[in-house]
């Protein structure tokens, strides 16, 4: 028997590949210890396996995770990389708001890819990236079909392990088949009469892209959910807001209607971008669900 350390980079009926260094993928089952334990393999699994003389293997150890997420359920995940296309299907910022904020509550690094630049109106990138400069994410622009435009974000998935995510139709399974041309993925056409994608991603599997590089694809998405966020903890996920917070003149000010908001001020003058603000307030209404009433004392008249 020989153990080597390796990565779990897909699973399939109790069968799971992992991949290892320099040696290339092998198809294991878990040991009977970990199914008797109800510890349950994922992909992006570090694990330890090892191999008979057929070349079979076993996964005998799974390490620590340092992360885990549900949907999909993959561990050790790195960052996000969203892919969203500027054209066709038509942007949707409050989808990628929406996904800034739940990363942020997993402590996860995210990467915004604007796809499509070909079919973009002229300075409609640039603008783009203007209003999401200081999201807290990197942003790159991209023409999936055109590998030079690539380069950078090829070299931001270097060393890491990153779930691709975005809605149908954006681009996705096209960067994933210029990343790594073996993985084959299937490109969906655009539907013609709503311009949206046929969701061609059906299950979680991770590509090696270089030495210790991954990345994995997931199913598209058209709508994201905020459970468990109270309106007041909204503005602490827009991190253009954070600074100026403090020099509002409320302590808990909303960034409404109260006078002397620093942040609305921020966007009157334009230092904060106004399609920001308008997606912050769509998601205040939204899990406040009531009309909310403003009794607040100034911080000067606070005892």
């Amino acid at each position: 028997m020989e153990q080597y350390k390796g990565k779990i980079t897909k699973g399939v009926g109790g069968n799971y590949e992992v991949h290892v260094e320099g040696h290339g993928f092998v198809v294991c089952r878990a040991k009977g210890i970990l199914r008797y334990r109800r510890i349950q393999p994922l992909i992006g699994d570090d694990v330890l396996i090892e191999t008979d003389a057929s070349g079979a293997g076993n996964i005998i150890e799974i390490l620590p995770r340092r992360n885990a997420l549900v949907r999909p359920a993959i561990a050790n995940v790195d960052q996000a990389l969203l892919v969203c296309a500027i054209r066709e299907p038509e942007f949707h910022p409050n989808l990628l708001d929406r996904f800034l904020i739940l990363m942020s509550r997993q402590n996860m690094p995210v990467l915004v890819c604007f796809n499509k630049t070909d079919l973009a109106e002229e300075g409609e990138a640039e603008r783009l990236c203007g209003i999401y400069k200081n999201c807290g994410a990197e942003v790159f622009v991209t023409q999936a079909s055109r590998p030079e435009t690539l380069a950078p974000l090829r070299e931001a998935l270097s060393g890491k392990t990153t779930v691709l995510a975005g809605p149908s139709g954006v681009g996705k399974s096209t960067i994933m088949n210029a990343m790594e041309p073996e993985a084959a993925m299937e490109v969906g056409e655009l539907s013609e009469k709503i311009k949206r994608g046929k969701q061609t991603t059906r299950h979680t599997q991770l590509f090696a892209i270089g030495p210790d590089s991954y990345l994995c694809d997931t199913p598209g998405f058209s709508s994201l959910y905020l459970a468990d966020i109270t309106p007041d903890e909204l503005s602490g996920y827009f991190p253009e807001f954070r600074e100026l917070t403090e020099q509002c003149r409320y302590p808990d000010c909303m960034h409404r209607k109260e006078p002397d908001c620093a942040v609305r001020n921020a966007v009157e003058a334009g230092t904060v971008p106004k399609e920001r603000y308008e997606s912050y307030l769509l998601l205040y209404d939204e899990l406040s669900g009531k009309r909310i009433i403003y009794s607040r004392k100034p911080k000067h008249e606070e005892g």
